[in-house]
């Protein structure tokens, strides 16, 4: 059996742009629209082409995994944070922190399970505002009882005001490409 590298199913819209990007000089009924979108399990930027006739708004959810598509004709390819539109990046803070809502279960997890990277270096280190004295505590409060939500670890590490801003920052870090190592956005 092949082994396939895990693709996004399901996607958040960023922006829509009907009439495709503005410094694309092709005549305009040669223009294909453009839907700037974030999966929402490894947080790729997407650039996708809609079915004719198919107008879609930021916030809406579309399926792009390998079944029938109702809304999207075809994948164009990942996007770099930097060639996301002004709207699709004053969107992303906001769809990112919705995905993160919505996946709490699964950041919590990370904060239970979080491990080293190196001798050195732990992944709670390498969260926003989170150092070597803000990860031990972390980790002590977890071994005593792992988390069950956000509002116990706010509860339990005072250190740490609001852990799902700290995600939220993280992924939006991981998708400028400020750091080497990812947590949660897959590499393109």
């Amino acid at each position: 059996m092949q082994n396939q590298r895990a693709r996004e199913e399901y996607g958040i819209v960023l922006d829509f742009l009907q009439h495709g990007y503005a410094d694309d000089s092709r005549p305009l009924h040669k223009k294909e629209s453009i839907v700037q979108i974030i999966g929402k399990e490894f947080f790729t930027l997407l650039e996708l082409v809609p079915l004719p006739n198919i107008k879609l708004k930021p916030y809406d959810e579309v399926y792009i995994g390998e079944g029938q598509r109702n809304q999207i004709s075809y994948i164009k390819g990942a996007l770099w944070a930097k060639r996301l539109t002004q709207t699709a990046r004053n969107e992303l803070p906001f769809v990112v922190e919705k995905i993160v809502e919505t996946n709490e279960t699964r950041f919590i997890e990370f904060f239970n399970k979080a491990g080293p990277i190196s001798l050195r270096a732990h992944q709670l280190e390498i969260l926003p505002g989170v150092g070597k004295k803000h990860a031990t505590e972390i980790i002590k409060a977890r071994e005593e009882k792992p988390f069950e939500n956000f509002d116990d670890i706010k509860t339990r590490v005072t250190a740490l005001s609001n852990p799902k801003k700290t995600i939220v920052q993280r992924i939006l870090e991981e998708l400028e490409g400020k750091d080497r190592f990812r947590l949660f956005v897959r590499a393109n």
